[in-house]
């Protein structure tokens, strides 16, 4: 027969002994100022004070299309299935009507 597991009890082990400074001597600390050098991430990402001003960025802008508007409220590009109703002033999403 199985019992049932009450979930809101406290539970007790024998972990709970420990003491705050164990604890921590456990976990590292991430505000250490360790730098990890070999990011895979972002392996070119060193800024250090280089000037970007001649950068170009590339970025392509659609332009509004036929089933989409922009709320008055938040200003957001949303679909026309998001829209609640329009008001004087332009269309209003669901969620800022809510």
């Amino acid at each position: 027969m199985v019992m049932a597991t009450d979930y809101d009890a406290p539970r007790k082990s024998d972990d709970d002994s420990e003491s705050i400074e164990a604890l921590k001597e456990r976990v590292p600390d991430k505000m250490s100022g360790v730098v990890d050098l070999e990011d895979a991430d972002n392996p070119e990402f060193a800024l250090d004070g280089a000037d970007l001003s001649d950068l170009d960025l590339d970025v392509v802008v659609l332009p509004p299309q036929a089933d989409e508007f922009t709320c008055v409220s938040c200003f957001l590009v949303k679909h026309r299935s998001q829209l609640d109703h329009d008001t004087k002033l332009g269309p209003i999403c669901k969620e800022c009507a809510a």
